[in-house]
């Protein structure tokens, strides 16, 4: 990516938790984008795919793409 670039593209893998429901690692998510915002960027999309495999100790995994857009 060229610095300064006018979007910025993450991937990050969300792994649901071993217990209960919901997302293990929601947090890293949110680091994402404080850090994106942080640079001057904000969220302009969002979407998820489910890869459909299960981790070592089970877990399904979503594939989360995010898109920031720099803000003038």
């Amino acid at each position: 990516m060229a610095a300064g670039g006018a979007y910025v593209v993450i991937q990050i893998v969300l792994k649901e938790k071993i217990l209960g429901t919901g997302s293990g690692n929601l947090t890293e998510l949110e680091k994402a984008i404080n850090a994106q915002a942080a640079l001057g960027y904000r969220l302009h999309t969002i979407t998820t795919a489910s890869s459909g495999s299960k981790g070592l100790v089970g877990g399904d995994r979503i594939q989360a793409t995010l898109v920031f857009e720099r803000l003038s």
